[in-house]
């Protein structure tokens, strides 16, 4: 940085602390992430409400610091807390309000420091009449935040993005805009009507750099009379067209209303249990063999697939009855569990595993945070799988950050059939394989028509090397999976980049100019999605 950039920021954080009280000021390279980057935060804002924010935005342009704003900052795997560019980090946790909870509508608004945890709390202390939608991140993963980010979980209402109804945004220069029906004042319908009066600029504000979202107005899911989990799995990875062609009709129809996850023989291993050193003879990748073992001795499959059905009794009785008979030859083993089922499962352990063998409390293991996941309850079991390859125990408050575990997402979507989820799958295989990593990776039926593959580059950062390796992996698993039209949903802050190499030339001028009218000295974010 140039002697006169670091007097301008001397005097940025100077009245930044006037503004905030105490402002933490950080210059070096910051490491706080699961992959390697070099891109410095100057200093951590962390501003109480809007008119210190509107502060901070002032100091900002006066001194053309750049701002990033985030909101809990546990954007594991995506870059964590950590800018794109050089920035001073805009941290929005203290920003933690339930604002507005409707209890007959079922929504709710709220601020971008509420987390998965506190919203799920929140709910079940007002009656649980209603269900949030909760992903496999951590509890203390902000809910706006991921919205923002067009995250997805696991209930009928897994599309986050989709369920905004309203937002609040502040724009650079400190002025305030509401999305949707909320620009007219008096409105009654602004949080139950999604759709706006003219042209509407809530999808501006999602994944882009134009403005710092406040708060947002969601739909929340009614709790059901009745709720059922299936499960099933295919024991050869060949069974894999088959069974994504024959699930595909039972999600079009709402025979099945949530995502579908099918997760693959790694992805469930490394759910349950760290990397098995020992067995594998410290050899990486995991050898076929030692994967195959685990998987006859725990009984589950080449893929494993999880879902729900909601309704009164009789309407999912009737479900049930058209899933077992569609996919009764297509998979070799199905299971429909409820609560009750799950408490017996429970109970009966010990003197399951002496009869048959198998290990059920490993198998409930993974189960069990699914099933709660699929009624609206964040866990923390998912995120330990971070800690695949550390050779360390799992911590009881877990920090991938700061426990060096390393992790890079790479999620791509296709049509909803089975030669689509093949090829990605192969790809991932094929590469993640031979630069030393385990492929990962969860197929998911995120909506009616479209399916979704988060593959997992999972590593330790303390071991010479892996955090190069692992950025090349990446490198190569994205331009072949995009060489093929499979196009990722969300970025990292490491590959940000990609969406301006590969966005149409008109639509990408077009965003730039409004980057431009928005934010005339491009302060906020920059890199972020919008060069």
């Amino acid at each position: 940085m140039a002697s006169n950039e670091q007097g301008a920021l001397a005097l940025a954080i100077r009245e930044w602390k006037e503004v905030l009280g105490e402002v933490s000021s950080r210059t070096e390279t910051t490491s706080h992430c699961t992959f390697q980057t070099d891109v410095k935060q100057f200093a951590i804002l962390k501003p109480r409400n809007s008119a210190e924010i509107v502060d901070c935005l002032r100091v900002a342009n006066r001194y053309n610091i750049a701002l990033y704003p985030i909101s809990t900052g546990k954007n594991w795997g995506y870059g964590s807390a950590n800018p794109v560019k050089p920035a001073a980090i805009l941290d929005l946790s203290l920003l933690n309000q339930i604002l507005d909870y409707d209890r007959q509508l079922g929504t709710v608004t709220l601020e971008p420091g509420v987390t998965q945890s506190q919203l799920h709390e929140f709910l079940e202390n007002n009656g649980d009449d209603f269900w949030m939608d909760a992903t496999g991140s951590s509890g203390d993963c902000s809910v706006l935040g991921n919205t923002l980010e067009r995250g997805f979980g696991h209930s009928p209402y897994s599309d986050h993005a989709g369920q905004v109804v309203s937002m609040r945004v502040m724009l650079t220069d400190g002025r305030i805009i509401s999305t949707g029906m909320g620009q007219f004042a008096g409105n009654i319908a602004e949080k139950t009507h999604a759709s706006s009066l003219g042209p509407g600029l809530g999808g501006l504000f999602l994944q882009s750099n134009l403005g710092i979202v406040l708060q947002i107005t969601i739909n929340l899911m009614p709790r059901p009379d009745y709720f059922q989990a299936v499960y099933f799995n295919i024991s050869r990875d060949s069974q894999l067209i088959d069974l994504v062609d024959a699930l595909q009709p039972l999600r079009l129809h709402g025979h099945i209303q949530s995502a579908m996850h099918i997760g693959n023989a790694y992805r469930v291993l490394s759910t349950i249990e760290q990397y098995p050193w020992d067995d594998a003879r410290g050899v990486t990748p995991l050898p076929e063999h030692v994967l195959e073992m685990y998987a006859k001795k725990w009984k589950f499959g080449a893929w494993n697939g999880s879902g729900a059905l909601y309704g009164t009794r009789r309407q999912v009785a009737e479900s049930r009855k058209i899933i077992s008979k569609r996919l009764k030859n297509m998979v070799d083993r199905l299971q429909f569990m409820d609560d009750r089922g799950l408490e017996v499962a429970r109970k009966i352990q010990k003197p399951y595993q002496w009869f048959t063998g198998v290990n059920l409390p490993k198998l409930l293991k993974l189960i069990e945070p699914v099933h709660e996941m699929m009624k609206g309850k964040p866990t923390d079991r998912i995120i330990a799988s971070t800690y695949w390859r550390k050779k360390m125990e799992i911590p009881k408050h877990m920090n991938p950050d700061r426990d060096g575990c390393g992790l890079i997402w790479s999620a791509h979507v296709a049509p909803t059939r089975g030669k689509y989820a093949r090829e990605m799958a192969d790809i991932a295989t094929a590469i993640l394989l031979k630069h030393g990593f385990e492929p990962g990776m969860t197929l998911t039926l995120i909506n009616q028509r479209n399916i979704d593959n988060v593959i997992s580059i999972s590593y330790d950062r303390s071991v010479d090397g892996e955090d190069e390796r692992a950025l090349i992996c990446y490198q190569e698993l994205s331009n072949s999976l995009i060489n093929k039209g499979y196009y990722p949903y969300r970025l990292g802050t490491h590959n940000m980049g990609l969406f301006s190499d590969h966005a149409d030339s008109e639509y990408l001028s077009l965003l730039k100019g409004l980057k431009k009218y928005m934010d005339p000295q491009g302060i906020l974010s920059p890199g972020r999605y919008i060069p």
